[in-house]
């Protein structure tokens, strides 16, 4: 059989001509590098499991979370219908599982999105405006960065009481401190760079240069540190609710059912196993994305 030859004019030359002069970009060849991360497609497939059985688990399980009922106190997995146990009030640990995975994985979305607005817009106009604006931007930082988190969180609850509003806004008012930080340093490297002078040669203003040119500049470093600080928020709302300051019954979190279980664990050791188990998947398949996505765009791998 003869080729077809690739001229030019033929669809298919054109069409290879065109791949091989479109190339691949940075995005393009990060999705690459991580789809070959095994770790990280595992991690992927396990954290799009646990969203969907947080979204849709409570509607798949025949008890409410919150509901009690006094003839199956302390059953064993398995027991009435109770695939997971239940607990000291008789409340089904499979339906109180997927709502606390529910809350831990909405808290941990809510509070880092918070923390991803205000510490990328903090954190980019203070490295590109420079100078006594940076200074003072930075000092408020400071400042907040030496109150304890706890006592911040204590002040909250005594003052408008136990809320689970108020734990977003405490665990987010807290964690854009680190990302601000890190969006400054990324800036002071990128404001010199040749297309920020060519921005200012064409006369774009301040805020254009840094909504256009910085933060979509800024999306590498801050997309792998978003998926570290989803299980740094989730392991803060634990700490909050083992704590007994967290979420409230009947209204449950990981963090609050781990907390209980480790209370009854010698009289019900599946209190705890289960809802430790779904904490300890939720965080390393957060980390494996996060590793897998630091690994894929770090220039120095290339």
């Amino acid at each position: 059989m003869t080729p077809v030859p690739l001229t030019p004019g033929s669809a298919r030359g054109a069409a290879l001509m065109e791949t091989a002069v479109k190339g691949r970009g940075l995005w393009d060849d990060a999705g690459r590098r991580l789809a070959r991360n095994r770790a990280a497609v595992t991690g992927a497939a396990v954290l799009a499991v646990l969203v969907v059985l947080a979204i849709a688990g409570p509607w798949l399980v025949p008890y409410r979370y919150d509901e009690i009922n006094k003839d199956d106190v302390w059953l064993a997995p398995l027991v009435h219908g109770h695939l997971l146990g239940a607990d000291a009030l008789g409340r089904d640990l499979l339906a109180r599982l997927f709502m606390g995975l529910r809350v831990s994985l909405a808290i941990g979305a809510v509070a880092t999105s918070v923390s991803l607005v205000v510490g990328v817009i903090w954190g980019a106009t203070a490295g590109y405006l420079g100078g006594a604006v940076d200074e003072l931007m930075m000092r408020i930082v400071d400042v907040l960065y030496s109150l304890p988190f706890i006592f911040f969180v204590i002040l909250l609850m005594v003052t408008f009481g136990s809320n689970i509003v108020l734990i977003f806004v405490a665990i987010g008012a807290v964690e854009w401190l680190t990302m601000a930080r890190i969006v400054r340093g990324q800036t002071l490297s990128l404001k010199n760079k040749e297309f920020i002078e060519a921005a200012r040669a064409a006369g774009l203003d301040r805020t254009a240069i840094i909504a256009r040119h910085i933060i979509p500049n800024l999306l590498g470093p801050v997309a792998v540190y978003v998926t570290l600080t989803i299980p740094g928020v989730i392991l803060a709302e634990s700490f909050l609710s083992f704590l007994g300051l967290g979420v409230q019954p009947p209204m449950a979190s990981l963090g609050s059912l781990i907390a209980g279980g480790a209370q009854d664990m010698e009289l019900a050791p599946w209190l705890l196993v289960f809802p430790s188990a779904a904490m300890v998947a939720t965080l390393v398949s957060f980390n494996f994305i996060g590793d897998g996505l630091r690994d894929a765009i770090d220039p120095k791998d290339r």
